[in-house]
């Protein structure tokens, strides 16, 4: 089905028409009529510098000889050789107006001497060779239509070109133009097709472009601008066709957008910078073909899109879209494609879609629809890959339930678009299934394939979807590249049936479409990204460059690790590159083979009976050693004390972790004497080092101490409830044999005692203001203990030993052991002293002697 895409190459098969119909009914005039000689010479010195060779200068070039006028023929649609004349009076002379020349690889460069034909109108040199830059002789010109695309064009777009007042027409798609576009193309007011794609413009658009009033055409994909959407692009009222893909500008899409009412064809794509909710449209009412993709839209899709009845594309894949999918879609009768991939879209799958009742290809993968709602076959115009459940891998679409996996698998070999292939050893599994926009059907139980999208700007065809090269291939294992699998957008190979475990995958790839001669199939950029497990691994991938050529083998290695059975493969196009050669609508990801290999031996396919001979004599085994040691363990006493330990533990509600004796013995050195930090009556207290790095503190309860496994546990009850600025944090505990110990966390600068009363280096020199937060600090943790937190608690044993010190010299309070809930009932707590003799919250004499040298009972008397 022709598309309205081709417009370019229309517009330039309807110029031709006009013309063929001038000389058809002229025809006996121009036998009789001569092209002046001083004409005739410029044509001689536009052959010799574009380096054409087959203009027949011995006869009249405004004739219909065919060295002047080559007749349209279907195995060469790409090319154009035609001189068109006006002859205006019987007899009188005839002048050269139109120059056609396309898909010739023309190798010159562009003819200085197109300024000594003063009647040319119309210029063409559409896909050829050419090199150099635009001549500056030109901007004397009186060229209305101008097009150089698809040529070797290079350095800085020229500002003369603003001289050219006559343009009406500019294409230099397709080139390697360079630097900013000149302000100067603001003065070319009649200009009305600007077509500036695929070369390596930089800098921003600049303002004087807001001159063109009578743009209906502009295209500046695949540069390489910086800056924002301009707003001014409200000035262009007239515009009927604007393509912004991968241009290098930044959203989020204007508001101004909204004027241009006469856009039958708006496509933006993959724009840097911010997000921004879904630009208003509602007066595009002519609008046919919409693209809005890769633009980072968020919010729900208006319902104004279902009010544009002559919408056939719909593309407003990869962005944030959320909510349900508006039914109002379905009376858009004219729809031929709607992607909303990879989107945040929920909800139902509406009946008309699911039932099939629309023509048009869907595809809804990637996205977070109601399981529930799927519709139970698969079918080749709808495609629902990872649509529902937020993608999850492991679930099967319900349409794909009879490809369930039979068993594990451990390697996979693709001859990715061509047939079933053996190399060696390797047998490489085939690829043959038509593609389609929005397809995702089994290929076979291990794996599928999902496609997105179609190639915009040509006439569709079944063979869209799978590269063939009829050239000779002399690389190793040819029958691997002679096809390849192609995708206009997105590509996903998704391999299911694997034995989890670290895999390494291999991607082949050889350009076979575009040509490394001298000639336009050669001037192709093919650019794409690939991602293995969701992870972007190629970026800006060019196969050409990597493999040093065309026809050449590239094979990129990856690492890639699986987890619930699946590995997805998937590549990408982000815009970037050419999308006209040899032809148009040539672009997208390429790709030749595929093999997954597991990076671990395969368990035996013939060994079953013997493994589970094995395993059932290691379950015997080791139910007798366990027997043994539970045996030996009773037969020592040692089991059910550190049982019921372990059962007290449990009981308790504990917020912390568990640790083994192993990991205290090695994060302590074995209790190395050097490691020892203090000494109480619960025992000694080792630094430590986790194996993290975490830095601790182990209280471990010696044998003389009174404070046995009772306390032990109420230590840890307590502790574990309580979190507070000024407590001191416990990690965990080890109850193992007759092992006690509290793992803390480590205070750097020790206790409140060894840094009031210690002498020597240890001693600090605490200011009035740091003694001053550490008394707070230790009325605050009091305040939660008596009131704040949800278990009252009196500590009972206050003193300096039991009050720590940070690195920053906030003071936390530690030793809960003798701590008792302050239980709302019983009213009568004992004030009988516990633990070490020490001050109370209300009484302030030793505290504040200790903190504040002036401070004692003789001064409060004074005061």
């Amino acid at each position: 089905m022709a598309r309205v895409g081709e417009n370019l190459e229309n517009l330039f098969g309807s110029l031709r028409i006009i013309f063929l119909i001038i000389i058809s009914t002229g025809a006996i005039r121009v036998k009789s009529q001569l092209l002046p000689q001083n004409e005739v010479k410029a044509l001689e010195e536009v052959a010799t510098q574009l380096g054409k060779q087959d203009w027949n200068f011995k006869v009249n070039p405004c004739s219909n000889d065919t060295s002047w006028f080559t007749p349209i023929s279907k195995h060469r649609p790409l090319y154009n050789n035609s001189i068109v004349c006006t002859c205006s009076d019987p007899g009188g002379e005839c002048h050269v107006i139109s120059i056609f020349l396309k898909g010739q690889d023309l190798a010159g460069v562009l003819p200085r001497a197109i300024v000594k034909l003063p009647y040319l109108k119309n210029l063409d040199l559409t896909r050829n060779y050419l090199s150099g830059n635009i001549p500056s002789e030109w901007a004397s010109t009186k060229l209305e239509f101008l097009s150089l695309s698809v040529n070797r064009l290079t350095g800085p777009m020229p500002s003369y070109l603003g001289n050219i007042s006559t343009l009406k027409v500019l294409a230099i798609e397709n080139n390697q133009f360079s630097g900013a576009v000149p302000l100067q193309l603001g003065n070319l007011f009649s200009l009305e097709i600007l077509i500036l794609s695929a070369n390596n413009l930089t800098g921003t658009l600049p303002l004087a472009l807001s001159n063109l009033t009578k743009l209906t055409e502009l295209r500046i994909s695949s540069n390489n601008f910086i800056g924002k959407i301009p707003s001014f692009i409200q000035s262009w009222k007239h515009l009927q066709k604007l393509e912004i893909q991968a241009s290098g500008l930044e959203g989020p899409i204007p508001s101004s957008i909204s004027a241009l009412n006469n856009l039958t064809e708006l496509r933006i794509s993959d724009l840097h910078g911010g997000g921004s909710e879904f630009p208003h449209l509602e007066n595009m009412t002519k609008i046919q073909l919409l693209m809005l993709r890769s633009c980072n839209i968020s919010g729900p899709i208006p319902l104004n899109v279902a009010a544009t009845e002559k919408l056939k594309i719909l593309d407003l894949s990869f962005n944030r879209l959320e909510g349900n999918l508006s039914t109002n879609l379905e009376g858009l009768t004219s729809l031929e494609n709607v992607y909303l991939t990879s989107n945040l879209l929920s909800g139902p799958i509406p009946d008309w879609i699911k039932n099939g009742d629309t023509r048009a290809e869907i595809d809804l993968s990637r996205n977070n629809f109601t399981e529930s709602t799927l519709p139970s076959t698969c079918r080749d115009t709808l495609n629902l890959f990872k649509s529902a459940s937020g993608g999850n891998d492991s679930k099967v679409v319900e349409c794909l339930k009879s490809y369930a996996c039979s068993k594990d698998r451990y390697s996979l070999h693709i001859n990715c678009g061509g047939g079933a292939t053996k190399m060696g050893s390797i047998t490489y599994e085939a690829d043959e299934e038509a593609g389609a926009a929005a397809k995702y059907v089994p290929i076979k139980e291990s794996w599928e394939i999902s496609n997105t999208g179609h190639f915009w700007d040509k006439s569709r065809s079944s063979s869209d979807y799978i590269a063939q090269n009829l050239s000779t291939l002399n690389m190793k294992n040819s029958e691997l590249y002679t096809r390849a699998r192609l995708s206009p957008l997105s590509l996903t190979y998704y391999v299911r049936c694997l034995g989890n475990g670290n895999y390494s995958v291999k991607l082949h790839f050889a350009e076979i479409v575009m040509r490394d001669n001298r000639s336009f199939y050669a001037l192709g950029r093919r650019i794409f990204d690939v991602y293995v497990q969701g992870k972007r691994v190629l970026k800006d991938f060019n196969i050409v460059e990597e493999a040093k050529g065309v026809d050449k083998v590239i094979i990129q290695d990856f690492k890639a690790v699986v987890k619930d059975g699946t590995l997805e493969i998937h590549l990408h196009w982000a815009g970037k590159g050419t999308t006209a050669v040899p032809k148009r609508g040539t672009y997208g990801p390429l790709i030749s083979a595929i093999d997954v290999e597991s990076d671990f031996k395969p368990p035996s396919s013939d060994g079953g009976k013997r493994k589970k001979f094995i395993v059932a004599g290691a379950v015997v085994l080791a139910l007798f050693l366990i027997l043994i040691m539970v045996g030996v363990l009773w037969w020592k006493g040692c089991l059910g004390g550190r049982v019921r330990k372990e059962q007290e533990l449990l009981g308790l509600d504990l917020q912390t972790g568990i640790f083994t004796f192993r990991q205290i013995k090695a994060a302590t050195n074995n209790f190395d004497p050097a490691n020892k930090i203090g000494e109480g009556g619960f025992g000694s207290v080792f630094k430590g080092t986790l194996s993290d790095g975490t830095v601790i503190a182990v209280k471990q309860l010696s044998s003389k101490s009174k404070q046995g496994n009772r306390e032990f546990l109420n230590e840890i009850g307590m502790i574990s409830a309580l979190q507070h600025p000024n407590l001191v944090r416990l990690y965990g505990c080890c109850v193992e044999g007759n092992q006690l110990l509290l793992v803390y966390e480590f205070m750097e600068n020790n206790s409140l005692a060894h840094t009031l009363f210690d002498t020597g280096e240890s001693q600090l020199n605490l200011d009035w203001p740091t003694r001053k937060r550490i008394c707070v600090g230790i009325a605050k943790g009091l305040a939660f203990l008596h009131e704040e937190s949800a278990l009252k608690i009196v500590h009972r044993d206050i003193k300096t030993t039991n009050i720590l010190l940070d690195k920053d010299l906030n003071p936390k309070i530690s030793d809960f052991g003798l701590a008792k809930l302050d239980e709302e009932e019983n009213t009568h707590i004992s004030t009988r002293v516990a633990g070490t003799m020490l001050f109370f919250c209300n009484k302030e004499e030793t505290l504040w002697s200790w903190l504040i040298p002036d401070w004692g009972p003789s001064s409060r008397r004074k005061k």
